[in-house]
């Protein structure tokens, strides 16, 4: 009875002006609720459909390993695109030397004058790789992705080549492709083919063997020499506004025009490249130049063909490892200026592929030999000036063109050299390495220590930079955050020789050093402020020195990290929040009185009405 009452009275409730407004109010909320939820899951339905079909679920298998590869901070995946066949998009899928630098998505070849000691920025029409076209597909599924610690580009692709859905009815193609990081001359591609089908498989080869003319700048011809067959071809660059040209030979070992795998069984190849150019010369010299050339190149294929492929993997894969011995890695981000750890391994991969590496030239002398160690050991005055993280233009989200990244490279160059780190990037790319992890957190050498002088109001983020070098061993700095979020500073010291002595303290420097040691906890330390502001960390083989330093600062002040960020940020005025009150109570003192007066004031309507 009670119910029925209530609703009998409803048409009188409905009668009141503002009841109606609440009703169309909510009657509003429920209609964009349902339209944003609907948007809502019709995206993340189209991110979490994955393709199907058998080429599909081949991939998935193919490519299984690669996710804790990405997520361990050793591979790249990279775009679609990148892993297409020379097809135009903002894909980008490199392998890089200093000298050479593979597109390997566009299939293109950029290489550096002899001589200049810049990157490889003349753009070739040599078609650098072999592409393999498969002949009866019914479908394809394709995949990218850059080992960052082995310096190589590496592609799946899975060719359905029946129409039953199991993954046996596809024909696995795996790619990898490298630029030699020891041997500049040297690029190779490794083709793998595993068909597990009951049908042979065919692929048709498209090769600079398969036009004697090369984008009318390049010549082919079949060469032979210590009963083995290459490619030998030549070619010349233009130079924009100038007259002179380059001139480059590559010579490339030989593969048929098409391929058969039989039924149950595999097919591999390794293909090898080697490329050599000259310096900017006149037309005069074309001829002797180009003998010259086709003579080196004919001498270094002869020698790789003879040595074991997997050991020219194994030499290049120890030397890209080696250079990711130091890095960047980001834990947690707190905001959005912060680059990830996608951004960072990018930038840090694409940038190294463009720079040479002095250090691995057999060729070089002793005394530039220790000068360079000796910088890449103790980088003094590297880097000066506020830390890099937060400048975007240095480490961009959005890498679309080989243009770009040359362009980023010379840009990382020429900031490294006027904070200081001349020395660095001299050394070639392992300096180079060293000053982008230095500048990322503000690291900087000065004569007697190294210092930590990031800006304390950015100390939100988590990261960790690894790999330091000081004298000939490595430390490891990590910016870490603790339950309740306040940043705290972890040390670890990995010694390469004999062990030294290494002492660390913190902001100030009123404590007594610690002595760092190699114990896999490490050593932590409080993010100390000082007023005025000075490094937040400091690491020295000098006691002495660091027991003196808390004499010669001359501080005013020393806050703990929480402290100095209440005082940065102390928030809005006592009197404000007081005047905010005081408008939210007499607001609803107002609302109040008029609900009060429209049903029980003088004249109320009741609010429930019931025929009689």
């Amino acid at each position: 009875m009670w119910l029925q009452q209530r609703l009998k009275g409803l048409p009188g409730l409905l009668s009141s002006s503002w009841a109606r407004r609440l009703l169309l109010l909510l009657a509003l909320l429920l209609v964009a609720y349902w339209y944003l939820g609907a948007a809502r899951a019709r995206r993340g339905t189209g991110r979490g459909n994955e393709p199907r079909g058998a080429a599909a679920l081949c991939l998935q298998a193919a490519t299984g390993a690669w996710r804790a590869q990405a997520e361990r901070g050793d591979a790249l995946p990279l775009p679609e695109e990148a892993a297409g066949e020379g097809e135009p998009g903002p894909g980008l899928a490199l392998a890089g030397n200093g000298f050479l630098l593979l597109d390997v998505a566009a299939g293109r070849l950029w290489v550096s004058a002899a001589g200049s000691g810049g990157g490889p920025a003349l753009a070739t029409e040599y078609p650098a790789l072999v592409r393999l076209r498969a002949l009866g597909g019914r479908g394809e599924a394709r995949a990218a992705l850059a080992a960052l610690r082995d310096g190589a580009v590496r592609r799946v692709r899975c060719v359905q080549s029946g129409a039953g859905p199991g993954g046996g009815d596809c024909v696995t193609l795996r790619e990898e492709v490298v630029a030699h990081r020891s041997r500049p001359h040297l690029y190779l591609q490794r083709i793998r083919i595993a068909n597990p089908t009951e049908r042979v498989a065919a692929f048709e080869a498209s090769a600079p063997a398969s036009a004697p003319s090369l984008g009318g700048r390049f010549a082919t011809s079949l060469e032979k020499a210590e009963e083995r067959q290459f490619l030998l071809s030549s070619g010349r660059l233009l130079l924009p506004g100038s007259t002179k040209v380059v001139l480059m030979v590559v010579a490339a070992k030989k593969l048929v025009s098409r391929v058969q795998v039989a039924p149950k069984s595999h097919f591999d190849e390794t293909l090898l490249s080697v490329v050599y150019t000259s310096e900017p010369i006149e037309a005069s010299r074309l001829e002797e130049t180009f003998s010259k050339l086709r003579e080196a190149a004919k001498k270094e294929i002869l020698e790789v063909m003879q040595m074991g492929v997997e050991d020219l993997f194994q030499e290049h894969q120890q030397t890209w490892s080696d250079l990711f011995i130091s890095g960047v890695e980001m834990r947690k981000i707190t905001d959005a200026h912060t680059p990830s750890s996608e951004t960072v391994n990018m930038t840090l991969y694409y940038v190294l592929s463009t720079m040479p590496a002095p250090l691995l030239d057999p060729l070089i002398s002793g005394e530039e030999r220790e000068k360079m160690e000796a910088s890449l050991n103790y980088a003094d005055h590297c880097f000066s000036g506020h830390a890099t993280m937060h400048a975007e233009n240095l480490w961009p989200a959005k890498l679309t063109s080989v243009t770009q990244i040359l362009q980023l490279s010379d840009l990382w160059k020429l900031t490294l050299q006027k904070r200081g780190c001349k020395g660095l990037v001299a050394a070639g790319v392992h300096g180079l390495m060293q000053g982008m992890v230095l500048s990322f957190g503000g690291l900087q050498f000065t004569e007697n220590h190294l210092q930590f002088q990031a800006d304390p109001d950015v100390l939100h983020n988590s990261y960790s930079l690894r790999g330091i070098h000081y004298n000939k061993d490595l430390i490891n700095l990590a910016v870490l955050l603790d339950a309740e979020g306040k940043p705290f500073l972890h040390v670890s010291v990995k010694f390469q020789d004999k062990p030294v002595k290494l002492y660390a303290c913190e902001a100030g420097c009123m404590n007594e050093p610690v002595e760092l040691t190699s114990e896999a906890r490490g050593h932590t330390f409080p993010v100390m402020v000082t007023q005025p502001i000075t490094p937040l960390l400091y690491i020295s083989t000098d006691l002495i020195h660091l027991q003196d330093l808390r004499h010669t600062l001359h501080l005013k002040a020393i806050l703990a990290h929480e402290e100095h960020m209440a005082k940065q940020y102390p928030g809005l005025p006592f009197l404000f929040w007081f005047s905010v009150a005081s408008l939210i109570t007499l607001f609803h003192l107002f609302l109040f009185k008029l609900i009060y007066n429209e049903y029980c004031g003088p004249g109320a309507k009741p609010l429930f009405r019931s025929k009689v």
